[in-house]
């Protein structure tokens, strides 16, 4: 009797096991696997009052993440040192794999437009603007970060969010950042 009970055990994990299999294979799941991966970013546009960031393909979002800014308030960067993000029309044109906030992808405040507004106003416009991951070691805390905007004027996400931005944000991008 117990011979038996131990076949008919073995004989289900055996039926599971085939199915699963054959479930494994069927075209549709074959299908979910060789889904194509996402399309590379041809923009990025931040929206600042909303805290939002925003991949775009062809028009249309690919992907959306809640951000942190600057903690200078939401008024246009105008000065280095403010805290705030900047507003305009950028690219990104430049990638550090090492950076101090896990990844960051530059984006290239001042333009023109920026040093001229500078220059009126006698102080430097600043640099280093960034979309970023969480300071080094702090990844931790996750999307916590964006209960308050903490930044020195970039645009903060978490780290699982900045690689997969990374993957999707080629240097050359188009970036809008809107009030």
């Amino acid at each position: 009797m117990r011979s038996r009970k131990v076949f008919i055990g073995i004989a289900i994990r055996l039926v599971c096991a085939g199915i699963c299999i054959v479930l494994s294979n069927s075209p549709g799941s074959l299908a979910q696997r060789q889904a194509a991966p996402p399309p590379k970013a041809d923009s990025v546009l931040i929206l600042k009052k909303d805290h939002v960031l925003e991949l775009l393909a062809a028009g249309k979002v690919i992907r959306t993440y809640k951000v942190a800014l600057g903690r200078g308030g939401l008024a246009p960067k105008d000065r280095e040192g403010d805290g705030r993000t900047p507003e305009g029309h950028y690219v990104i044109d430049g990638r550090n794999a090492a950076s101090e906030y896990h990844r960051s992808l530059h984006i290239s405040y001042p333009d023109a437009e920026d040093r001229k507004r500078a220059a009126r106003l006698g102080v430097t416009p600043g640099g280093a603007i960034m979309i970023h991951g969480l300071p080094r070691g702090k990844g931790w805390i996750g999307p916590g970060h964006r209960l308050y905007d903490w930044t020195l004027g970039c645009i903060a996400v978490t780290d699982p969010e900045i690689e997969e931005i990374w993957g999707l944000v080629p240097v050359g991008t188009p970036v809008e950042i809107r009030p």
